[in-house]
């Protein structure tokens, strides 16, 4: 088969290995698609804690695809079920995943992509975020996930600001139902604004959806007293500061919307199945760019470099 291998930083190429055989109670997936995350975006630049080659395919998490054969004793999917699936090496034609780690998708979804962890992620910050109707929430950061909880959270009856550097991502913040778009650029200006809109009050939830010092020092001015801050960027660059004073003085509660317990991703997979399936979710026109396995390098180069009208980038198989 195909897989793609990361040999060093910044180049990858596509080489022939054995296809993997499904051990026990796991699952052999003949893959579609995968998503591209930012998450790789570390071991494509490099760092120190990094030991290359990464195994083929490796990296690849958000695979979907249908089921190509059965481990012994895996008896919950059949041969050429519709899946997507929780594993990582997904960046080739095959992947293997216990059978608890896939999640069915219906005939309603058929023909269309569905990387199921990201969209997983945005499920369980949403829960984590605890958005009610009539509350002024702040998005900080319109990737993908930005955009999905802007389309949740104004689903959910809230008045959502979004706030990105991009204006094409702004665009697409305003099409998932934000009432105000503000460009990030000067925090104080987007403070006052921000204090404007309520009355002085600030927002009761600012979920932070970028990973950097300066979108997370904008949350906690945006927070109003008793808001909940929520972050949900994926902060890889080492250690932050925070304003203490501050979320002591308006008595804050801070979440890490990060999960980690696997059970939990498969949930939020189920639910995000669900609500794309129903059509109360419709993440299709967030998926901006296509590429080929071979193109990986590109598309990890699309995620770092953000071209215009980009938001989320599917490697096709």
């Amino acid at each position: 088969m195909r897989a793609a291998v990361l040999e060093e930083p910044g180049r990858v190429s596509v080489q022939q290995v054995t296809v993997p055989e499904p051990r026990e109670g796991c699952v052999r997936v003949r893959l579609e698609g995968c998503g591209v995350c930012g998450s790789n975006l570390p071991p494509w630049e490099g760092r120190p804690w990094f030991k290359y080659p990464f195994a083929p395919g490796e990296l690849g998490h958000e695979g979907w695809g249908r089921v190509d054969a059965l481990g012994p004793k895996a008896s919950r999917f059949k041969i050429g079920q519709r899946v997507a699936m929780l594993s990582y090496r997904a960046y080739a034609e095959y992947d293997v995943a216990d059978e608890n780690d896939l999640v069915p998708l219906p005939a309603e979804l058929d023909g269309k992509p569905f990387p199921g962890e990201p969209l997983a992620c945005a499920m369980n910050v949403f829960e984590r975020a605890d958005i009610r109707a009539r509350q002024t929430v702040a998005v900080i950061g319109i990737g993908f996930l930005g955009a999905l909880l802007t389309m949740l959270c104004s689903q959910a009856g809230a008045q959502v600001i979004a706030i990105s550097r991009r204006p094409f991502a702004l665009e697409i913040a305003k099409r998932c139902g934000a009432a105000e778009a503000i460009v990030l650029k000067d925090c104080k200006y987007i403070a006052e604004r921000v204090r404007r809109l309520t009355n002085d009050r600030g927002c009761e939830r600012v979920i932070e959806a970028v990973g950097r010092q300066e979108p997370l020092d904008l949350a906690t001015e945006l927070a109003g007293e008793r808001g909940r801050l929520i972050i949900a960027g994926y902060h890889q660059d080492g250690f932050r500061q925070i304003n203490m004073q501050l979320w002591n003085w308006r008595g804050l509660d801070v979440v890490n919307a990060h999960e980690r317990d696997q059970r939990k991703y498969i949930a939020g997979m189920e639910t995000a199945v669900q609500a794309v399936a129903s059509g109360q979710l419709n993440p299709s026109f967030l998926y901006t760019h296509h590429f080929s396995l071979e193109q990986l390098g590109e598309a990890f180069d699309a995620m770092r470099n953000r071209p215009d009208q980009f938001l989320k980038a599917l490697i096709i198989l």
